[in-house]
């Protein structure tokens, strides 16, 4: 879909752009497949489309309405597509251009639609409706014919009760002409539709779900709601011939056998040298309730049960013949699960499945965050495939994947692209995302370094995550140094090295406490208080511990220094790939949990990794595997704290908050979908106010904006806010006096709440509900500020630097900004030796609202990246010592040159952007992003060899901003945050690529550069490819003859509006196709051009053939009139002939040689014939058509319209 195009620069240009989206289809609901295109199609509740072929062939497309879809029908080998949908509408795509489009749109006003069935080969589709009432619908013009088959006209007149809805609708394969309608109630009939009548009915005391033909044409196979399975004889259509109830129990005392689960749908399939295949999905034995959904393979006497991991939705059996009449040869059964896509393999005895190459394991478990790296070193994605491949499950058929249709290249436009997936599971996936594809090349399990709980333990863990304790919060990883580092959500943060080899090593583990605690501080006359503590009164360090700790917490005692998780003792084997360097857990403080971690950065070249949380920074060397720093937020600061802060125990609040989102699990991510969350505001409103109403001013600080309930700021904190307030806490209110703020921070940044429902079928409109906050707000009320922001860079870290030094920025919730001064050893041969000294800087700068993204330019505007260190191999044996010693790199090769004597640092926020010279530290440009919303995410890309700022709002907003000057490029309103979900993985990346998660099953990526939209054509795959269609079998002369009727069936002399005549104009409204015009025509190059234009000329011609057949009809009924004239003058008349007048639509047609009677009995007419005629024969032997002759003979005047003349 295009939103825009915004031209900015001569350089580059901006436009938003979804590319592809990748995954499983979210909720899905129906299947088809072209058995000559080899293609599949899915179609969703949403209203969404999936189209899927060949790896590479992937195509998404929506339908406007959002309305579910109930059934999909390919136009087979025609590249077209019909969808019905749950707001009764018929849709008919066009798949001949790479981003499909509707051609025509048929709404059913009084009836809802159930079932629709397109013969082979056929342009007319039968829909049966809720009412029991069949339809007929043109696919050309998608018009409704006048034929119908009303419900009451089908059963017999005796019956007293209605049907039902149709529940099947399919053609004889012996006749054409024959059409076999099942009812709910179980009431078949076979229709005739020349003679308009039912040739047979059949009756079944349980309901129908589907009906499935042999195909011979003289049986077919009904499955019913009690497990049933009735096989039926066209010739005694009385009874069934044949039930069976497939896994019902057999009774000892011969009676029938016991009522199973209904089978919702069955296929027959036949084969030439074997036994017929009978395909069921359902029917399992009620006294089984745990038993998994199954699908159930019956060949010969053989059955086979098949067990899947989550119910079926929907199966196809796929043939070798597009021909309903012929010996059908499964080869394969394509199974559609609620959340996943398997394959069965029918030409082996055992039922193996393909394995899949599509990309639908994303959500394998559920994906908590998202990184994406495009433009990343070449070497890396043929690493993790080669380590990757060694881990893949066996036993999958050894036959080639059976959808292979349409076509796909890799276009001009490519480079190395890596999507990696965090999970709750704890495992994290790499992806191989280049040329706008998705394959997996590797996945990391991050739980297999802690000990398995067993029941009963694991408590210290269940108080903080009530569930999913290894689920990955945040990740970093380094491509160049193959560094990744993951942040659990048990507090815990562990470094992997990359390595080839298999090692059987011991895992190395820190403990670290990052704990706020301070003393109140109760003045009666707060007035006397001093505007900023000297460094006397500043709060106490924290304590830090490195190494492990033997400290445990005995039963009904203070947890103290206790970890999450436990670490494996023993040592671990490690297979090539990522291999666990060093594990960093926070521990319990005197009974108050850990406080997850909400900001993560690692730096190879220093070898440091930082993290904080809402309590403070932790600052470890993972190379000494010693903890730097450990120090609450205040600290930081030194004398340099700008605020007046009321310090508090956390001690009085030691209790902890049950719905505290930063420390509960995965089920905030994905609510329930049938609850609403109510959000932290919506309970605080309840309080009274008075000294409360100061507590809940400042719980509408920048530090706690939701979404449902949730943390939805960057801050993350704990916000606890949710909870009724102590006494002690109205009390602690009460003691700062009247009319005086417990802060002095002026709040520039208007805080947002969001209060969504959660998206369900009868509401998905979701609205914004926004709270602007006073001009004036606290920190955070527990006197925590969170870390939100942590970058490794060399720069100026003071004012009178002279030359650029290590440094760590340190951003924070409330908008400060805190260089760290890093003394890393001089020589790197003393850096496993010599400690790393960390300093503050004396350096702070202030944002409005929570830091998000730190960034820094050369003086040209170049971006520069960390220094890093080139990847080794830490257990390889080649080379000896030259493998260890290390190789930094420590400015990158674009900004190689001499960086000068200045450079820029770019700072975003949630509400603002700015650039700082350094080392001056004066603020060059600031750019006021957003007033009323806040920023989710915001990086530093580059794209067309320049620098940008991306940002995404909370309010759907795309926008990007110049670098350094910060000026506006593009601001789009794209996509409403209805859902934590995008909040927490939309993520950025170079070259103009971006992606989120648009559901739990999918990820969609998207693009904000015009070069990528222009190339993207190439890139996409084309789902239509020419493939003549098979040629049909010879029958033979005695199965001509003996088979089935020798009539030729004729549906649009039957169904046509002359002989059937029009529907009424109430039941059915036409919309001529509109979707996808405008995208297609403002992304598409010169063929996709084409055909939108080609498209709109047909839809004119088609208007213009509308009023000829109006003008054909009135000649219709003048020439039927000169025939009816014509042969009461022959009657009158005395002729030695006995000719006959007859009428082709709309010529007139009659022999030569009984022309001159005509004449002699109507001398006023005038007739151009061949002057040859006398002969009683043209010698041209041609039809001559008139008024325009094909006979090169002499005409004679004529003044009859269109008249042919056969010789």
């Amino acid at each position: 879909m295009l939103f825009s195009v915004v031209s900015v620069q001569s350089f580059c240009s901006f436009a938003l752009f979804q590319t592809v989206r990748h995954g499983f289809p979210y909720l899905p609901t129906a299947l088809a497949f072209d058995p000559v295109q080899k293609i599949l199609a899915i179609g969703t509740r949403t209203g969404a489309i999936r189209i899927l072929g060949r790896p590479g062939v992937d195509c998404y497309c929506q339908h406007e309405s959002g309305a579910a879809v109930l059934q999909l029908q390919f136009l087979i080998n025609e590249g077209a597509l019909v969808s019905a949908c749950a707001d009764d509408a018929l849709h008919l795509w066009n798949l001949r251009q790479k981003r499909p489009a509707v051609l025509h749109s048929l709404k059913f006003n009084r009836e809802r639609i159930t079932y629709c069935h397109l013969p082979f080969q056929s342009k007319w589709l039968y829909v049966g409706t809720e009412r029991g009432n069949t339809h007929i619908v043109n696919i050309e013009s998608f018009i409704l014919s006048g034929y119908v088959i009303m419900w009451n006209k089908a059963i017999e007149l005796s019956t007293k009760t209605h049907p039902g809805p149709v529940v099947h609708l399919s053609d004889s394969p012996r006749d054409e002409g024959k059409l076999l309608i099942g009812y709910e109630n179980g009431t078949i009939v076979f229709w005739d539709l020349r003679s308009k009548r039912a040739d047979l009915r059949a009756y079944y005391d349980e309901a129908i779900h589907s009906v499935a033909w042999h195909h011979e044409g003289k049986q077919f196979m009904c499955s019913h709601s009690d497990g049933s399975l009735t096989l039926w004889n066209l010739k005694s259509p009385n009874r069934p011939f044949q039930t069976t109830i497939p896994h019902g129990k057999i009774q000892r005392d011969g009676k029938k056998p016991e009522s199973c689960k209904p089978i919702l749908k069955v296929e027959y399939k036949t084969c030439k040298n074997s036994e017929p295949f009978v395909i069921f999905s359902g029917g399992l034995s009620y006294d089984k309730p745990c038993r998994r959904p199954s699908l159930t393979i019956m060949h010969g006497k053989a059955i086979t049960v098949l067990e899947m991991d989550h119910p079926i939705v929907d199966f196809l059996t796929l043939c070798e013949t597009p021909y309903p009449n012929e010996f059908q040869e499964p080869y394969a059964v394509v199974v559609l699960l609620e959340k996943d896509l398997i394959v069965v393999d029918l030409t082996q005895s055992n039922f193996p499945i393909f394995e899949n190459p599509y990309p639908i394991d994303i959500h394998e478990s559920p994906v908590t965050c998202t990184e994406y790296f495009a433009d990343c070193p070449p070497d890396l994605i043929p690493v993790l495939y080669s380590v990757g491949a060694k881990h893949k499950k066996q036993g999958y058929s050894n036959k080639e994947w059976p959808i292979i249709g349409g076509a796909w290249n890799l276009g001009a436009q490519t480079f190395p692209e890596i999507i990696i997936t965090g999970h709750a599971d704890g495992s994290v996936k790499f992806w191989d995302a280049s040329a706008i594809t998705l394959q997996m090349l590797y996945k990391l399990k991050t739980s297999k370094v802690f000990e398995k709980q067993k029941v009963g333990e694991g408590k210290a863990t269940a108080e903080i995550v009530e569930e999913d304790p290894f689920a990955v919060q945040m990740m970093y990883w380094c491509p160049e140094s193959r560094i990744f580092c993951v942040a659990g959500v048990s507090a815990y943060v562990i470094i992997y090295r990359f390595s080839k080899h298999e090692v059987n090593t011991e895992i190395a583990s820190l403990e670290v406490r990052l704990q706020c605690e301070v003393e109140d501080i109760i003045t009666p006359e707060p007035e006397t208080n001093p505007p900023f503590p000297d460094s006397s009164s500043q709060l106490p360090s924290l304590k830090s511990l490195s190494g492990s700790t033997n400290t445990v917490a005995c039963e009904g005692m203070m947890k103290d220094s206790i970890p999450c998780l436990n670490v494996k003792a023993r040592p671990v084997r490690m297979p090539p790939g990522y291999q666990a360097d060093l594990i960093i857990q926070l521990v319990w403080v005197d009974g108050e949990p850990p406080q997850q971690i909400t900001s993560l950065a690692v730096n190879s070249a220093y070898g440091l990794v930082a993290f904080g949380n809402c309590n403070g920074l932790a600052i470890v060397d993972f190379m000494q595997k010693t903890v730097l720093l450990s120090m609450g937020t205040l600290d930081l600061y030194g004398s340099s704290d700008p605020y007046q802060r009321q310090p508090r125990s956390p001690r009085k609040s030691r209790q902890f908050a049950a719905d505290n989102f930063c420390m509960r699990g995965l089920s905030n991510f994905y609510p329930d979908l049938t609850k609403r969350i109510r959000t932290s505001y919506q309970s605080l409103t309840e309080l009274s106010d008075s000294p409360v109403s100061l507590e809940l001013e400042r719980c509408k600080s920048p530090t706690s904006d939701h979404v449902n309930g949730h943390c939805t700021s960057p801050t993350s904190q704990s916000c606890s806010s949710g909870k009724r307030l102590s006494s002690a806490d109205v009390l602690r209110a009460n003691r700062r006096g009247p009319g005086r703020p417990p802060f002095r921070k002026a709040q520039s940044a208007a805080c947002m709440e969001i209060s969504l429902p959660v998206t369900t079928e009868e509401n998905r409109e979701s609205s914004f509900s926004r709270s602007r906050s006073s001009s004036v707000s606290s920190i955070d009320r527990d006197s925590k500020e969170a870390i939100t922001a942590l970058y490794f860079m060399e720069s100026f870290a003071r004012k009178n630097d002279s030359a650029v030094s290590s440094c760590l920025w340190v951003g924070t919730g409330l908008g400060m900004v805190i260089i760290l001064s890093l003394n890393l050893p001089a020589s790197d041969d003393l850096r496993q030796s010599e400690p790393v000294m960390v300093s503050p800087s004396g350096t702070v700068l202030t944002m409005k609202g929570a830091v998000l993204t730190f960034a820094c330019l050369d003086c040209m505007g170049t971006l520069t990246h960390q220094p890093y260190e080139v990847w080794r191999d830490p257990y390889s044996a080649d080379d000896g010592d030259k493998t260890r010693k290390r190789k930094l790199v420590m400015q990158s090769p674009s900004s190689s040159q001499d960086m000068g004597d200045h450079q820029f640092a770019v700072i975003c926020s949630e509400k603002q952007a700015k650039v700082f010279s350094l080392p001056s530290q004066t603020c060059l440009y600031v750019h006021n992003i957003t007033e009323t919303s806040f920023l989710l995410r915001a990086d530093v890309v580059t794209l067309c060899n320049s620098v940008c700022l991306a940002c995404f709002c909370a309010n759907g907003h795309i926008m990007t901003l110049s670098l350094p000057s910060l000026r506006p490029l593009l601001d789009i309103n794209y996509l409403p945050v209805t859902d934590m979900r995008i909040a927490r993985t939309f993520c950025f990346t170079n070259e103009g690529q971006a992606l989120y998660l648009s559901s739990p099953t999918e990820i969609q990526r998207l693009t904000y550069s015009q070069e990528m939209c222009d190339n993207l054509q190439d890139m996409l795959g084309d789902l239509f490819t020419p493939v003549e269609t098979p040629e049909a079998q010879n029958r033979g002369f005695l199965k001509g003859l003996f088979g089935g009727s020798g009539q030729a069936f004729d549906r649009e002399e039957l169904f046509g509006e002359a002989t059937a005549g029009k529907a009424s104009r109430s039941l059915a409204q036409h919309i001529p196709g509109s979707g996808g015009i405008e995208g297609v025509r403002g992304a598409a190059g010169g063929v996709i051009g084409d055909l939108t234009r080609a498209r709109i000329a047909l839809d004119e011609r088609g208007q213009k053939l509308g009023e000829l057949d109006e003008r054909t009809a009135s000649m219709m009924a003048s020439a039927e009139a000169f025939s009816k004239h014509a042969h009461e003058v022959g009657a009158l008349a005395p002729t030695p002939w006995n000719w006959e007048l007859s009428i082709l639509r709309p010529s007139l047609c009659f022999p030569l040689g009984k022309l001159s009677a005509l004449l002699s009995l109507h001398p006023v007419l005038m007739l151009e014939v061949c002057s040859c005629q006398l002969a009683q024969h043209c010698s041209c032997s041609q039809t001559i058509r008139m008024p325009k002759i094909n006979c090169h003979c002499t005409p004679l005047p004529f003044t009859f319209p269109e008249m042919s003349i056969h010789s």
